[in-house]
């Protein structure tokens, strides 16, 4: 009797140590992905991780250095404003400011996760030729703004309702559309869908359904049982910021947004699956389209099929009397 109950014990005794390990483990993986380093490099794909960078990875998180620009309109021949946005609680968001003559609205672009704004130069181009002026914005903790963390979209919600106010305020647009590429169409549906901002229309590119899937993504990508290490992530990933991610879902934010909006996703894209981005498609209550395109991954189709984006963007803003039209005004500069 007293041996098994000494057995029974020291069951319940290794549960409990694993429970705590699991929870400590959640906590720094979930810090260290959600709060940006002073590492040189970022850790690469963890598809392309050797067996033993994984396992460092899973006890240690990953390498996460603030996300930096690298490359300036300047260098890509395209006349800009630098600009510091007012956000909530002090912080301060960078932008930069790429106006066209006579142009025909506005188009605000917000990056994916560990990203920044010159990653968004080509998309901007693209709108550019197609005569929209357009304002590229770094999220909270990346490029030349303040903080050094993200929420993955959720509180980056409110830097979009910021960046739409300096807008309106400093650019009057005819129209107004807002870009977001994984993340920032996270942030973008959030901010459209719960916290009223009203664009003209919305372009969304590799937009994942819920924020729980994303997170149990990347486990599957290293081959590793995505329960219970995503759950857990996931609940010390909102105590450290203040928010539930179990509700960070566009998804459901999708329910509030009844402009146009145009959905792109790769078919390749293995972050966020082509089956949950068109979930989030269902939910939109107004008129929307999707399209997918093949051989593209978690990147925006603009790199691989330029001429196709360009084609698919020009075709939708016309369908909702976006397009380009004669303008005999300049926008203002904000200056």
């Amino acid at each position: 009797m007293r041996k098994t109950k000494r057995w029974v014990l020291l069951g319940i005794g290794f549960v409990l140590i694993g429970a705590i390990a699991a929870n400590v483990l959640a906590y720094n993986h979930a810090k260290a992905m959600l709060r940006f380093s002073a590492a040189r490099a970022r850790t690469g794909p963890v598809e392309g991780l050797s067996f033993k960078e994984k396992v460092q990875v899973l006890v240690l998180g990953v390498d996460n250095p603030r996300p930096k620009s690298t490359l300036t309109p300047a260098q890509e021949g395209l006349p800009f404003e630098e600009n510091l946005v007012p956000g909530p609680n002090g912080i301060k968001l960078a932008t930069w400011y790429l106006p066209v003559p006579r142009a025909s609205g506005l188009v605000i672009l917000y990056h994916g996760y560990a990203s920044e704004k010159s990653t968004l130069l080509e998309n901007a181009k693209g709108f550019r030729e197609l005569g929209y002026s357009t304002l590229l914005v770094d999220f909270r903790g990346s490029g030349g703004s303040s903080e050094a963390y993200t929420s993955v979209g959720y509180d980056e919600a409110e830097d979009v309702v910021a960046t739409v106010g300096y807008a309106k305020a400093h650019f009057p647009p005819t129209k107004l559309v807002l870009f977001g590429h994984s993340m920032g169409g996270a942030a973008v549906l959030r901010a459209v869908g719960r916290l009223g901002v009203q664009p003209d229309a919305v372009i969304i590119e590799a937009v994942f359904d819920r924020m729980l899937t994303t997170v149990k993504h990347r486990f599957e990508a290293m081959h590793v049982p995505s329960f219970p290490s995503a759950w857990l992530l996931l609940f010390w990933g909102g105590k450290q910021l203040g928010f539930d991610a179990f509700q960070h879902n566009p998804v459901d934010y999708a329910t509030g947004v009844t402009c146009p909006v145009l959905f792109f996703h790769g078919k390749e894209d293995a972050r966020a699956r082509v089956e949950e981005a068109r979930r989030v498609f269902e939910e939109v209550r107004g008129p929307k389209e999707f399209r997918e395109f093949s051989g593209s991954g978690h990147h925006s189709p603009v790199v691989k099929f330029p001429e196709e984006w360009k084609a698919a963007v020009k075709a939708f803003l016309e369908s909702h009397g976006l397009g380009a039209e004669t303008n005999s005004a300049t926008m203002p500069s904000g200056k």
